[in-house]
């Protein structure tokens, strides 16, 4: 039996571990055919290899570094090699945190090209061909702090507050042409971002296969419906 998502393709950006990876990975195994991608070549190699044969969908990997036009370019154009672009989901990401008179230029320019920029890119090579097709779902992979500000999140929040308010104004100018955009954003996930590794004290913590659930519910809800922003939470946050 075919799985729910045979004969679609996704492009799912920062897949090569974490939650991109969970991400890709349950697409994967309901037989889509998906492109993995992140900044390190070996990584994403790896990671396609990992993918590779959990469904009857192919897997490509693509490296690309979200803060480059023409390689994000490229890898839009690689799902044209699985059939054609139905999914993007945009997780990269980085952080870095300091007051705003203490981030290096470099540093800023590292978060916000990544984590807004890189994104406007990829939908901006995504619509045209969602349109052509009928429709399809861009995913954002945002955080709660696009609506949470903290010190020290200077950067980091402007490009995750960026990101909430560019999703929302993009859902208003493509939803006519069937395309579905979702802002999901998580509060703490026990992942590798910014350098962590996972810990097993840190289950109490949202895991990334619960964002991949969350992609995959998302994916099969009525095409009459359109959840535009969801924020996730863990059930029971760690005592102080």
């Amino acid at each position: 039996m075919a799985g729910t998502l045979a004969g679609k393709t996704a492009v799912v950006t920062g897949s090569s571990k974490g939650i991109g990876y969970a991400i890709a990975e349950a697409m994967a195994r309901e037989d889509a055919n998906v492109v993995v991608s992140a900044r390190n070549a070996d990584e994403v190699k790896k990671a396609a290899e990992r993918l590779d044969g959990l469904g009857t969908g192919n897997v490509a990997a693509v490296a690309c570094d979200m803060r480059s036009y023409d390689d994000v370019r490229q890898l839009i154009a690689a799902a044209e090699d699985l059939g054609g672009l139905d999914v993007l989901v945009n997780n990269a990401g980085v952080g870095g945190f300091a007051p705003a008179d203490e981030i290096s230029l470099d540093q800023w320019d590292a978060i916000i090209g990544t984590n807004l920029t890189g994104v406007f890119y990829a939908c901006r090579e995504a619509i045209p061909r969602l349109r052509s097709r009928g429709g399809g779902w861009i995913i954002n992979i945002g955080s709660l702090a696009g609506k949470n500000p903290f010190a020290g999140g200077a950067a980091y929040n402007a490009s995750k507050f960026g990101l909430l308010g560019f999703s929302e104004a993009m859902m208003l100018d493509v939803r006519e042409h069937g395309i579905r955009v979702c802002c999901v954003m998580p509060g703490s996930v026990d992942t590798y971002f910014n350098g962590k590794e996972p810990k097993p004290e840190n289950a109490w913590m949202i895991q990334p296969g619960d964002i991949a659930r969350i992609v995959m519910d998302l994916l099969a809800f009525p095409e009459n419906a359109l959840p535009s922003r969801i924020e996730v939470r863990p059930t029971r946050p760690a005592k102080r």
